[in-house]
């Protein structure tokens, strides 16, 4: 089944991806930028932990390590980045919200070096223009997670970006 054919539309009436099983690429970027805001954004250590434990377990102990680290990194330009609030589902949900479906397009578009997307998913997931950190951090990410065998789908690109928004031609979201 192809990463367009696994659109949900059952996440509390809202558009969102359901990536199963909970294994591969798009679930590991889609989890793990998920926990890394809701650390930042609660303080609480335990959602690190929870995405932690996701990627060790992926990817063991040396490549998570790698991955987490490129993450982290990613993530805190993300919300450096970004001119509103970035949302994310709780750690639990089994599919992904529209912000996380666009995180996970802009590593899917830096490891397929689709640049014209990379930069339309960075500026419609951070509403900024000040994108070039945000792609640095997802090109340094995506690297890591090639390095470690975890390769999104080229599918990942467009469907996400054709399903979750529309994206003007000067980049801007329409957020309806």
């Amino acid at each position: 089944m192809s990463f367009h054919n696994k659109i949900d539309r059952q996440m509390g009436g809202k558009p969102g991806i359901l990536v199963t099983p909970r294994s591969g690429a798009e679930w590991l970027v889609g989890v793990g930028f998920r926990c890394w805001l809701a650390g930042y954004d609660t303080g609480d250590i335990a959602c690190w932990e929870s995405g932690w434990n996701e990627y060790n377990r992926l990817l063991g102990t040396e490549r998570a390590k790698r991955a987490v680290t490129e993450l982290a990194c990613w993530v805190r330009a993300v919300r450096a980045s970004a001119s509103r609030k970035i949302e994310y589902s709780p750690f639990g949900c089994a599919g992904f919200c529209a912000d996380e479906c666009m995180a996970i397009s802009l590593i899917a578009a830096s490891q397929h070096h689709r640049c014209p997307a990379m930069r339309a998913c960075a500026l419609a997931l951070t509403g900024s223009d000040l994108v070039e950190p945000v792609i640095d951090a997802a090109n340094a990410f995506a690297d890591v997670l090639h390095d470690a065998n975890q390769r999104l789908s080229q599918d990942a690109v467009a469907a996400l970006m054709a399903e979750r928004r529309k994206v003007g031609s000067d980049g801007v979201a329409d957020r309806r």
